[in-house]
């Protein structure tokens, strides 16, 4: 006798994202702490040398976090009014913070003193950084000027005041002391020289205010965000625009560079942080958040990201260390993986368990594969002694519909095929036909089922046509009908659509034709559209009576 074959179900390959070298490393960030403030985080800075002390901007106060313990190592609260845009000096020993009245103020991070208070500006000042020689300041703010301050002396150098509307992103360049950028939300992104006091030497048009400017280690290139676009230029070429790249869809608010500079991270109010590979410009992973990101900070050896949000929430998450994910694996696991390693290798094979003779180890013995399973569902053993009603309220389980709809579609198309479909839906309650009638409206739009799920439809009115239903049925089966209705109408536009791409791809063949270039000796291109058929099949549901 043959043996019984288990119930094919079909399942298709699920798209997902492809995973590469940037998915698996960018993956292995802990599960964020975070730390609530009162205020939105205006801006995030971290020390560029070890212990990487992060520097954090909100509300009346600059707060300096150690990245391990996740507590405050020191607080600054000199302030009457907000806080901006305080960064922290090379050596790890100073930080400059701007403020609402318009001032500068330097603080040692040791002894928390306030060293220096800078007095100039008519405005907020919303940021401000350390030179390259690490005595001098550069600040930006809202009265539109860009000012250049001496440390030991406490004055200002030079002053320039080019642009006509607020200034809220500005950056130094990390091997020269005497260039520095600024962007503002005038559109226009300039680019500084301490020893050339006429005005700037570039100027470039962003296109949107601009949020954030950053300028890439060897000076040749600097990148602006405002709006929902990042656009890179050439600094060498007088601000040559190399690239423009928008994949936020809401406005970006900060930059920063990663993995020693070959990563771009930009984070925006759509809550979420895209990585950018420098080379293409192309989005490698993408990091989420609960709330728009106003600011981020990156140590230098990747293993601590900083997130700052509109809500006031500081997400700190840790890269995994190799011991950390070892840990994460359960022991049961590995036992369990180390016991199918080792047991039942080797079985009988299925002729020599139905006949009586001798045992023969060369041809009785046959090696048993890892992934064969002997086991059958339920539903098999229902098919094989043909319970078609029970096989079918099997596979109607509430997990099975709704998280694995392709099983309940796949016995149905076994109980199509031994013609055992009217058996299994006559003779239902109103319970068990309202469960099968909600699966049918739930997926009939599906175009991996829809082809048997509109059998079973027909059969299902067929078998129900001249019977008594209840109020409850009664609105099932026109909800199941709207649901056709629908499809058949999407189905009529997309046939139109379908006529006027026919009309376009006629056209453009033919211009192409008569151009200089012929561009047409390829294979003709074919628009795949649902058929008349399909819709003519989904309408045939409702058609009896």
């Amino acid at each position: 006798m043959a043996s019984f074959k288990k119930t094919q179900i079909r399942s298709l390959p699920k798209i997902g994202q492809k995973v590469t070298a940037d998915t698996l490393y960018w993956r292995k960030l802990n599960f964020p702490v975070t730390v609530k403030e009162f205020g939105p985080i205006d801006y995030i800075d971290v020390m560029p040398i070890e212990p990487y002390f992060i520097a954090v901007s909100s509300a009346a106060k600059v707060q300096i976090y150690n990245p391990i313990t996740h507590q405050v190592h020191r607080h600054f609260t000199r302030f009457k009014e907000a806080a901006y845009g305080a960064s922290i000096r090379s050596d790890g020993k100073l930080v400059v913070a701007g403020c609402d009245e318009g001032h500068i103020k330097l603080f040692d991070i040791g002894s928390k003193s306030l060293l220096r208070i800078f007095k100039g500006h008519k405005g907020p000042v919303h940021r401000c950084k350390f030179t390259a020689d690490n005595v001098h300041v550069v600040s930006f703010s809202d009265d539109k000027s860009v000012a250049l301050w001496d440390l030991p002396s406490e004055t200002e150098i030079i002053k320039f005041s080019e642009h006509s509307d607020y200034v809220r992103a500005g950056c130094v360049s990390s091997i020269s002391s005497d260039l520095f950028l600024s962007g503002s939300f005038d559109h226009t992104v300039k680019l500084y020289d301490a020893r050339s006091p006429t005005g700037s030497t570039i100027s470039v048009d962003h296109g949107s205010p601009v949020e954030s400017v950053l300028m890439y280690p060897g000076n040749s290139i600097f990148v602006s965000v405002g709006g929902t676009e990042l656009r890179v230029w050439d600094m060498l070429a007088g601000g040559r625009l190399l690239a423009r790249v928008s994949q936020h869809h809401k406005t970006i608010t900060c930059l920063h560079l990663a993995s020693d500079g070959k990563r771009l991270v930009t984070g925006g109010l759509d809550r979420h942080a895209k990585i950018y590979d420098v080379q293409s410009y192309q989005v490698v992973h993408t990091l989420d958040f609960p709330s728009p990101v106003l600011s981020l900070g990156i140590t230098p050896d990747d293993f601590t990201v900083v997130a700052g949000m509109a809500n006031g929430l500081i997400s700190m998450q840790h890269r995994q260390t190799p011991a950390e994910a070892r840990a994460l694996i359960p022991k049961q696991s590995l036992k369990d993986q180390k016991k199918s390693q080792t047991t039942y290798r080797f079985r009988l094979n299925a002729d020599f368990r139905n006949v009586n003779r001798t045992f023969n180890p060369a041809t009785d013995v046959e090696v048993a594969t890892k992934n064969d399973n002997s086991l059958v569902s339920r539903y098999d053993m229902f098919l094989r002694k043909f319970q078609y009603s029970k096989a079918l309220d099997t596979v109607l389980g509430k997990y099975i519909r709704k998280k694995k709809p392709a099983i309940t579609v796949g016995v149905m198309h076994e109980l199509i095929r031994r013609n055992g479909l009217k058996s299994a839906l006559a003779g239902r309650d109103d319970s068990s036909l309202s469960i099968i009638l909600t699966f049918l409206a739930r997926n009939i739009n599906d175009p991996s089922h829809s082809k048997i799920i509109i059998q079973v439809a027909n059969t299902l009115l067929d078998v129900y046509e001249n019977s008594c239903l209840t109020p409850q049925s009664e609105k099932l089966f026109l909800h199941l009908q709207e649901h056709v209705n629908r499809e058949v109408e999407y189905m009529k536009h997309l046939m139109e659509i379908e006529g006027m791409l026919h009309i376009l791809l006629a056209s453009t063949t033919t211009q192409t034709r008569r151009g200089p270039v012929n561009i047409g000796q390829g294979p003709p291109v074919k628009v795949m559209l649902p058929s008349a058929a399909a819709a003519a099949n989904a309408t045939m549901v409702y058609n009896v009576g």
